[in-house]
């Protein structure tokens, strides 16, 4: 579905209104996934609600490669996210996973975004040392 809105800024935070009605016809449910476009930028979310309002956040990230900033009026188009979340998880950090299964199933059980941070904080490390480091405490703290 298409539409204009305005980004809302509530402080640092900044969100895309969906009303009630508009949240029944793309079905889903109340906080569904969601793939949004703005201004030629695409990215997944989810619909929340703040202050008595359904939102879909914008993370400064988004805003920042849709060229958009609060109170930007403009159209906005929003499909429900039926595919799957998946993260590809590296391989030394899945040889880990796999010699523990409490640590392989929490992490199998995390929302894809905290997969997704686990994995990130992983790749980004500059030196091997790091990467294992991270490997060590991402297991530690699945392993709880």
């Amino acid at each position: 579905m298409k539409y204009v809105t305005t980004i809302h800024q509530i402080g640092n935070n900044t969100g895309i209104e969906i009303s009630e009605q508009q949240l029944e016809e793309l079905g889903g449910g109340k906080k569904p996934l969601v793939v949004v476009t703005l201004n030629n930028h695409t990215y997944h979310s989810a619909v929340g609600k703040m202050e008595g309002k359904f939102l879909i956040s914008l993370s400064a990230e988004n805003r920042k490669k849709a060229n958009v900033k609060g109170g930007d009026t403009l159209e906005v188009e929003i499909l429900l996210d039926t595919k799957p979340r998946t993260v590809e998880v590296p391989e030394e950090f899945q040889a880990v996973l796999s010699k523990n299964k409490i640590a392989a199933s929490a992490f199998e059980n995390l929302a894809p975004s905290k997969r997704k941070a686990i994995v990130e904080s992983i790749l980004t490390a500059k030196t091997e040392e790091t990467r294992q480091r991270r490997i060590t405490k991402a297991i530690d703290t699945l392993s709880r």
